[in-house]
């Protein structure tokens, strides 16, 4: 009964290595309900919640729904089902913003109200910006490491996807007319 018992352990542990291995995945729930447990106020208050979830086992619960659910989901689909509904405040040049994270993109909202959306199409592989009501194409990302610029008066770059074609194409821009015109 022993030696089936540890045949079987030893078969499941080769068989989670192989299916697991490089699948980590981002613990996004996990993360989710720890970062609720850090807004509040006190830092008492903080340390009894913490060990009241650890005592009800709901870190227990949620790590293991992270193993077994979703990360695998994240790591098949690409996409992490627990990611959207996230808010977070971001310090910009311009003031805070801000971001919701969206099951497609991410919504920005600046002080004075205004907003956009970033929206990413997986099947074409292309993300938009849209702000009042108007969409309009940003980059395209292609196979073997490019991506197309959609630029604002209507034409297209390539744009090689490393350090040096990201500069050069910073550099192209800034000594355009568009740029200088604007």
């Amino acid at each position: 009964m022993k030696k089936r018992f540890f045949t079987v352990a030893a078969i499941i542990a080769i068989a989670s290595t192989i299916m697991f291995s490089s699948c980590i995945g981002s613990f996004g729930l996990s993360k989710k309900l720890l970062s609720w447990n850090q807004t509040l106020d006190n830092k008492f208050v903080n340390q009894i919640v913490f060990f009241a979830l650890w005592i009800v086992p709901v870190y227990e619960v949620s790590i293991l729904a992270d193993v077994l659910v979703i990360n695998s989901i994240e790591f098949w689909s690409g996409d992490n089902p627990i990611e959207a509904g996230i808010v977070k405040q971001v310090q910009g040049e311009n003031g805070i913003y801000t971001v919701e994270t969206l099951e497609n993109g991410y919504r920005i909202e600046n002080q004075e109200g205004q907003e956009m959306n970033l929206v990413y199409d997986k099947e074409s592989n292309t993300w938009s910006v849209v702000a009042n009501g108007n969409s309009a194409k940003l980059i395209k990302i292609e196979d073997g490491g490019n991506a197309i610029v959609y630029l604002p008066n209507g034409g297209e770059k390539s744009v090689q996807l490393s350090n040096e074609g990201v500069l050069a194409f910073r550099e192209s821009i800034e000594n355009s007319t568009y740029y200088a015109a604007k």
